[in-house]
């Protein structure tokens, strides 16, 4: 693979083909954000990136979305704290993590000189905390941009806290905007009562892009023992089991707010996953869960996603939103019909 720009190149692009080619036809744009392709990672799901580098290429992702980071290390929830389920799995984990400073200095350099696109996930019990975070990630060299974790159900506090609210979101969000002028990504919490209010306050307060959806509130009893099967008691479901449900969500919102960026989580393993988000309306999707069953699944994704746009002369950015060209669809009924 020569470095000319313009000149043949094998590999990424495939045989005879120009890695401008490649890049026209794979690049997305989510409001200040470009990203090389549409395909990440999700937070909580691949570590910080490094311990997958057996299996993928982390350079060749669209990015990468670290585990959430806390002003401090934490430990999580005690064990057990996950189970599979009959179409995914719950978890507890209860967002345990290194903490900033080691993150900053452990793991980012090392992502760094991989060529990885790195997203840092934060979160904390207060607002201040996130404040801290994010102050603590703003000179760092080398960060793409920033997602804040508004919707995790797993922790005592913090997380779905804000998101549940939206006169939460928008107040949390418009600190942390204030606080720093990388992209900011606002991951939403399925169990808001309305998720297009919660998606309207966080792009009012300064979000530009919005992820959606975390995982759902679920529970698993051994019915022996008649204990949870988490310590925790409930958990987040995540996996095939809600991938409709998210593709109703980020469909409802790319319709309710026209223009907004949006990355499309749940239960993705395979293209036609992708295909679904990216037609509901997400510019980019995050694959979470399938990476414990495959852990090069998003690797794979990326060829495949770059093979299909390429047999049918396409680029990746003409497949958003086309579910939304053929008019509105009675989504308001809800589940009575």
């Amino acid at each position: 693979m020569t470095g000319r720009r313009g000149e043949k190149q094998k590999g990424r692009g495939g045989e005879g083909e120009t890695e401008g080619a490649h890049a026209q036809r794979m690049e997305v744009q989510l409001g200040p954000l470009r990203l090389k392709n549409p395909i990440l990672t999700a937070s909580g799901t691949f570590g910080y990136g490094l311990e997958f580098t057996d299996f993928v290429d982390l350079s060749r992702l669209g990015g990468i979305c670290t585990k959430g980071l806390s002003l401090l290390p934490h430990a999580g929830n005690v064990p057990p704290r996950i189970c599979e389920t009959p179409a995914g799995m719950l978890n507890a984990i209860g967002l345990q993590n290194i903490g900033v400073e080691a993150f900053l200095r452990e793991k980012l350099p090392a992502l760094r000189g991989l060529g990885a696109t790195v997203i840092a996930n934060v979160w904390g019990d207060l607002e201040e905390d996130y404040v801290a975070v994010v102050r603590a990630l703003e000179e760092a060299e080398g960060l793409a941009a920033i997602e804040l974790n508004i919707s995790c159900p797993n922790v005592e506090k913090g997380g779905m806290l804000f998101g549940n609210s939206p006169r939460a979101t928008a107040s949390l969000v418009a600190r942390v905007r204030a606080a720093t002028e990388r992209p900011l990504i606002v991951k939403l919490s399925p169990n808001a009562p309305d998720v297009v209010l919660s998606a309207r306050a966080a792009r009012e307060a300064g979000a530009d892009v919005l992820s959606l959806v975390n995982t759902f509130v679920g529970m698993a009893i051994d019915p022996e023992t008649a204990l949870p099967r988490l310590s925790f008691g409930t958990g987040g479901l995540s996996g095939p089991a809600i991938k409709p449900l998210a593709v109703r969500m980020v469909f409802q919102v790319a319709r309710a707010l026209p223009g907004v960026p949006i990355m499309g989580i749940g239960g993705i393993s395979d293209l036609p996953d992708v295909l679904e988000f990216l037609v509901a309306g997400a510019t980019a999707v995050q694959v979470g869960t399938a990476n414990f069953k495959e852990p090069g699944v998003s690797g794979r994704l990326v060829s495949e996603l770059d093979a299909y746009c390429k047999e049918r002369g396409v680029a990746a950015v003409d497949l958003v939103g086309r579910a939304h060209r053929g008019g509105a669809l009675p989504l308001d009924a809800g589940a009575e019909g």
